[in-house]
């Protein structure tokens, strides 16, 4: 089996760090997360607006593959304030040799970032959360109605199984291929 970070393409984030926003708006990335965001021996990604009011951080492979999935739809106008807001607010950028990432002004506003931010680990990509932030939602979730995040993580463990329909003509396709490679030999 597979050691997490071996293959970079099955890497994923995970874990989660305090950090503090320096005076020029600079965050150290934890050194683990930032292994993860090495592709073909060059530190760069991409910083932008996260969802429920984080900002995340994408690996430039996983952008492009975004940036493909939404081009399908950029003529769609009920998506145009979405694209407009989603991509005004990408940042290309890279880290120093301390592992500090500059946070421009607009995210930092927008993410409502004071002096201290959590940096989680999310699969596919780093999100920033302003600490205060990050606490309550946690213990929102922690301490919340129970019922809720039970429905959560039942939810979500499901997305490991597969439907049984699913199941189903994975067989029926199984069989047929099998049943047309015996009538394909010699008899």
């Amino acid at each position: 089996m597979e050691e997490r970070g071996e293959n970079m393409g099955s890497y994923f984030f995970s874990g989660s760090h305090t950090a503090k926003i320096d005076e020029k708006n600079r965050i150290v990335i934890p050194h683990e997360m930032r292994y993860g965001l090495c592709e073909e021996g060059e530190m760069k990604f991409t910083l932008g607006l996260g969802l429920g009011g984080s900002l995340a951080i994408y690996k430039n492979k996983r952008i492009a593959k975004i940036v493909e999935k939404f081009q399908e739809k950029e003529h769609v106008a009920k998506y145009q304030p979405f694209f407009t807001l989603f991509f005004s607010t990408l940042f290309p950028t890279t880290c120093d040799q301390l592992g500090r990432v500059l946070i421009p002004q607009p995210l930092k506003e927008a993410a409502q970032i004071q002096k201290e931010v959590v940096i989680a680990g999310v699969l596919q990509k780093i999100e920033i959360w302003p600490k205060e932030v990050y606490d309550k939602k946690l213990q929102g979730l922690l301490h919340g109605k129970m019922g809720e995040l039970q429905k959560m993580m039942e939810d979500a463990f499901q997305l490991l199984e597969v439907a049984p329909e699913e199941e189903e003509k994975k067989v029926r396709l199984e069989e047929g291929l099998l049943q047309t490679m015996q009538s394909l030999k010699p008899k």
